[in-house]
């Protein structure tokens, strides 16, 4: 399988595979947001991985983490979250920052941290999650988490194969 951007026509796909593994579906079609999908052999989204930057491009908001329940316990979230951070720093952005209530020891294996969450909604307060969130006061039940992004950060994928 390999990665492919996520284009307008993915969107409802996309939504779906998301809805079903309990993540947030709200600016997928926005344009500061970037995602990319993997599809099984018959089509149907089996991963996802993205993110969105601030207006100053320092900060990336990691979203869209997803790996279909029968295809989970083989490295494939592991590999989607490095690729989102490496394509965020390849960007520029030198911190990426994200929400998760549940899977904390997943993303602390990849060097996050606990983080403030009101320093996360300052350095991304113009992206569309920390709106929306702000907005409905689901921000105040998140969980924010951080780390450090260098540019060449590793996506664990060689570069031939994918559809980017």
């Amino acid at each position: 399988m390999s990665l492919e951007r996520c284009r307008p026509t993915d969107v409802d796909a996309l939504t779906d595979f998301l809805a079903a593994v309990d993540l947030t579906l709200s600016g997928l079609d926005a344009p500061t947001v970037r995602l990319w999908i993997e599809r099984d052999a018959t089509g149907t989204v089996t991963g996802s991985t993205g993110y969105e930057l601030s207006g100053d491009g320092r900060h990336a908001l990691i979203r869209s983490v997803a790996v279909s329940p029968h295809a989970r316990s083989r490295g494939r979230g592991t590999g989607l979250a490095r690729f989102a951070l490496a394509r965020a720093a390849d960007e520029g952005a030198s911190r990426a920052w994200l929400f998760s209530r549940r899977s904390g020891p997943f993303w602390r294996s990849l060097g996050f941290v606990p983080a403030d969450r009101d320093d996360l909604a300052a350095a991304l307060a113009d992206t569309h999650q920390v709106r929306l969130f702000s907005s409905t006061g689901q921000l105040n039940r998140e969980v924010a988490w951080s780390r450090a992004l260098a540019r060449g950060e590793s996506d664990g994928r060689p570069d031939h194969g994918r559809n980017l």
